[in-house]
């Protein structure tokens, strides 16, 4: 953890509390409050789904006030080609974490499959590319000066996924891998580097129809990682005239968020996300920020009903 603040006592405290809320689970993938409208970035059977070309770009800044914690940026493109049954897509994801900095760069793929009339579809998705980790021990000053691991360290691993993904125009299930091949990541706590453990993410929502002006989207995303207690994210959000969303979202065992969102245009939509963190570290942080971008261009298919996922 970096210590450039001149209250030391307090960053010790902050510490020894980061240490107590993570002591059963060390973040490793980065983390969205906005999954649900960033949904390629945690399942690449989503390339393509939004069936035209979209771009969304994310900026997310953890727990502000404490120096060191986690900021994430994320790009991700992508669209069906002529056919509509192939997805193709580019995700990078940028996270930075005390001295270390780790991006992701990964090609995704889909192919979709009609499963009735009903317009119910499966989708089988692919990604595979690079994972790039780089510490700048300069930074900051460090608990053990004398660790091995103060040499600046650059690496650059493969990465495979895949994932698949069922859906209708009212609902979606998925669940995917996003790793199958053991990297390395910075562990903040220990100051070393351990293996990236296998995550699996579920993902599921539903969009109901209040009335003409209103539609209801309860929505949920549940990681689980080898060796450590299941994270789960919860939400509900509300779409009104099409234009408007506001929503709350709970992320068991860590924070309460608000999230509203602005569909500027048929193109451009402008999403932002408030977390208060739930745990005594909520004591040393004002809170997390995050806000996101989505632009696309005119509706390739027929069916030009405005999209809530």
């Amino acid at each position: 953890m970096i210590h450039k603040s001149s209250n030391i006592k307090g960053l010790i405290i902050a510490i020894f509390m980061l240490m107590i809320t993570f002591s059963s689970f060390s973040q490793q993938d980065p983390q969205y409050t906005q999954y649900m409208y960033n949904t390629m970035s945690v399942n690449p059977a989503y390339a393509g789904q939004r069936e035209t070309l979209s771009v969304t770009g994310l900026y997310r800044t953890q727990w502000v006030g404490i120096d060191g914690a986690p900021k994430t940026q994320t790009l991700g493109i992508h669209s069906p080609l002529r056919n509509e049954r192939i997805g193709l897509g580019l995700s990078i994801v940028n996270d930075a974490l005390g001295p270390a900095n780790e991006t992701y760069i990964n090609a995704n793929f889909s192919y979709t499959i009609p499963l009735n009339r009903y317009d119910k579809k499966l989708s089988f998705g692919l990604k595979g590319g690079f994972h790039l980790l780089d510490t700048d021990w300069s930074k900051g000053k460090f608990q053990n000066p004398d660790r091995v691991f103060n040499e600046n360290v650059n690496l650059i691993s493969p990465t495979v996924g895949a994932g698949l993904y069922l859906h209708t125009r009212k609902w979606y299930l998925g669940l995917s891998v996003p790793n199958f091949i053991t990297t390395k990541h910075y562990d903040d706590f220990q100051e070393s580097f351990a293996a990236e453990r296998l995550h699996y993410f579920l993902i599921g929502g539903y969009v109901f129809d209040l009335n003409d002006n209103t539609k209801l989207k309860p929505s949920f995303l549940v990681k689980a990682v080898s060796g450590a207690p299941l994270i789960a994210d919860v939400s509900a959000n509300l779409l009104f005239k099409e234009k408007l969303t506001l929503g709350l979202a709970w992320r068991w065992d860590d924070s309460f968020s608000a999230l509203a969102g602005f569909q500027v245009d048929k193109g451009l939509y402008i999403g932002y996300a408030y977390d208060m963190t739930t745990t005594n570290l909520n004591n040393y942080n004002s809170g997390t920020h995050e806000i996101m971008m989505r632009f696309e261009l005119q509706k390739l298919s027929r069916f030009m009903s405005p999209r809530f996922f």
